[in-house]
């Protein structure tokens, strides 16, 4: 279901938060439910939500696709297309509907599969991420005139990770994977400089932790040496499994490899909501492991006043 952008009117969403997010990314959702409210979106919750199927794409790819097939069939039950704030349910989620529209065949095995619950699903509803929500369907322009408290003076480095825009024909090539500018525009319509780095849309390292934490841990310090290089005040990200990684794992990642980074990592709802004049205490940023407080600060301090 979608309504068109106006005085009084919402956009309406099924909110497909994942495994991680509600655990380890509580500042994420909290962050990003308030930027919602604030800007007249309804992120509707669907309890019988489940997870999206990418952790087990590598063992058994059908049972994956059927995971996230069974989670598509809810919200288009709701007459609702998908918002996700994880990257990885993003393009899980994303490469079902990819499969099914391939091969209409694929899909009437998934969807006998899905009458012994009760359930069918057409292929047909949307998946994108909150940050591309904002992008296109909410917009830059009216996102400028939502802010507040402009963010001047912050020097940022954005992170894409994987799977925001990878693979680019799931995503049905919205934009340049390679070389992709969404966040950078995001950013600096908070009032805030994004600096450009070289690890912008690499992997964080999260889809190794468990099985070769050493590995993980490198690829996350060279994004880490990047941005530190870059002189950002903090990284800013928009999956909970690099937050994982960048953040959660940067102490050890700085003990294993003795460099001192201390590099706040913040998810661009919370940038956008401090730039709307949403209290910090709404956004979740007690819950941000490093330097929040410094941060915080440094936000605050940088604005006109």
């Amino acid at each position: 279901m979608r309504f068109p952008v106006g005085r009084d009117q919402l956009l309406a969403y099924a909110i497909f938060l994942g495994c991680t997010v509600p655990v380890r990314a509580m500042n994420y959702e909290i962050s990003a439910r308030r930027v919602a409210h604030q800007l007249g979106i309804s992120l509707v919750d669907i309890e019988d939500f489940f997870c999206c199927g990418f952790p087990i794409q590598s063992v058994n790819k059908y049972s994956a696709l059927l995971l996230a097939a069974g989670n598509l069939s809810l919200a288009e039950m709701a007459g609702l297309d998908v918002v996700v704030l994880c990257s990885a349910c993003g393009v899980s989620l994303g490469e079902a509907n990819h499969a099914f529209e391939k091969d209409p065949h694929f899909l009437a095995r998934i969807n006998s599969d899905l009458r012994t619950v009760g359930r069918r699903y057409s292929g047909q509803t949307k998946v994108r991420h909150f940050d591309r929500l904002l992008y296109e369907d909410v917009g830059l322009d009216r996102l400028r005139k939502h802010i507040r408290h402009p963010l001047s003076g912050l020097a940022l480095a954005p992170f894409y990770g994987c799977h925001y825009l990878k693979p680019a024909e799931v995503h049905g090539r919205i934009e340049d994977p390679e070389s992709p500018t969404s966040l950078e525009e995001l950013i600096e319509i908070t009032g805030a400089r994004a600096l450009y780095h070289s690890n912008r849309t690499w992997c964080c390292g999260g889809s190794l932790l468990g099985i070769d934490q050493d590995t993980a841990m490198k690829i996350s310090k060279v994004t880490l040496d990047a941005a530190k290089e870059a002189g950002a005040d903090a990284l800013v990200l928009q999956c909970g499994t690099c937050n994982v990684m960048l953040e959660t794992m940067q102490k050890k990642i700085g003990m294993t490899f003795q460099v001192e980074y201390d590099l706040p990592v913040v998810y661009y709802p919370q940038l956008l909501g401090l730039a709307m004049d949403i209290p910090a205490e709404e956004l979740g940023f007690s819950l941000n492991r490093i330097g929040s407080k410094e941060f915080l600060e440094r936000a605050r301090s940088s604005s006109p006043s």
